[in-house]
């Protein structure tokens, strides 16, 4: 059964607010103009119905005002410190990721959320624990051994604890502090998360030793760039549009700082440090993009991805 708060204890800062306000304005099609590149091809989707759990890869996402429909829809709520359970957190929350979230049936616009079944990753033959059951909650207090809720909508000032490990040349070592959710959301920062296979591919060929696989990062779009596409191409994207198919038009707000997410054992994945470590000794931490929403509409597997560089004015 999912519970309702109110009110949170709110520090730190998000990037969220670095997006500009038209680029989540309601309405209609945009009308965008400028010169269009091809850059790329979406090869993958990822949606994550409960945050810090892992999600679900379908082949078609609608995409919203506020993001992807049903992303980070649900959360866990943690009454003793007032905040939303994340991985960010790991010494509290890490056991997150070894559950796997998916909607009981899509979530479709301007309709309540369906519920959600959560159950292992690895499908253990243990069954899956339903949002709508009354002893939700109370499986993941005895899980974490703290007493936890299921919330649906976020409470005001919602915020959580992140932990920097010690990674050279980040502001933070070994530290927790608090960041402060967008306002009516369970995202970290801006909504959506896009990364290239050319960054991931430059990662592997400067730490042939790690293992970047794409799920670490926890994207919602995978976008294949072209034959000769090298490094770390998409932040020369910053300040651009995106068109991807035929409706679907995202601002590029900058790249994405990594966190120590991308170093927890996840799925198939072991814990790995030297992953954060290695992305900051060759791109200041950042792998991947940042996205907001100018236009909403569907994406799907195989949608090309133009970049839109904006007329200058006469």
């Amino acid at each position: 059964m999912l519970f309702s708060a109110s009110s949170a204890l709110a520090e730190g800062k998000s990037c969220y607010r670095s997006c500009p306000a038209s680029a989540l304005r309601m309405g209609g099609p945009q009308r965008i103009t400028g010169v269009q590149e091809l850059v790329g091809t979406v090869q993958t989707l990822w949606r994550y119905p409960v945050k810090s759990m892992l999600g679900d890869s379908p082949q078609r996402l609608d995409v919203e005002a506020r993001g992807i429909r049903g992303d980070r829809a649900y959360a866990l709520w943690d009454h003793a410190s007032g905040r939303v359970a994340s991985a960010k957190n790991p010494r509290l929350w890490q056991g997150l990721l070894r559950y796997r979230a998916r909607f009981l049936e899509e979530p479709v616009p301007a309709a309540p959320l369906p519920p959600v079944l959560i159950g292992p990753q690895q499908g253990d033959g243990a069954a899956e624990i339903c949002s709508g059951d009354t002893d939700v909650g109370a499986f993941f207090s005895d899980l974490f051994g703290r007493r936890v809720s299921l919330l649906d909508i976020p409470p005001d000032g919602a915020s959580l604890d992140q932990y920097w490990p010690p990674v050279e040349g980040r502001a933070f070592q070994d530290e927790t502090n608090a960041l402060e959710l967008p306002a009516g959301t369970f995202f970290d920062a801006c909504p959506i998360h896009a990364i290239t296979t050319a960054t991931l591919e430059r990662l592997r060929q400067l730490e042939p030793q790690c293992d970047f696989a794409v799920e670490r990062f926890r994207p919602n779009l995978l976008i294949r760039t072209p034959e000769g596409a090298e490094g770390f191409v998409e932040e020369s994207w910053s300040g651009s549009c995106l068109r991807i198919g035929e409706q679907l038009v995202l601002r590029v707000d900058g790249g994405c700082p990594r966190c120590v997410v991308t170093t927890l054992a996840q799925g198939t994945l072991g814990e790995d440090l030297e992953i954060l470590r290695a992305t900051a000794r060759h791109n200041g931490v950042v792998a991947g993009i940042r996205l907001s929403v100018v236009a909403p509409g569907p994406v799907a597997v195989g949608d090309p991805v133009r970049l839109l560089r904006q007329d200058q004015p006469p």
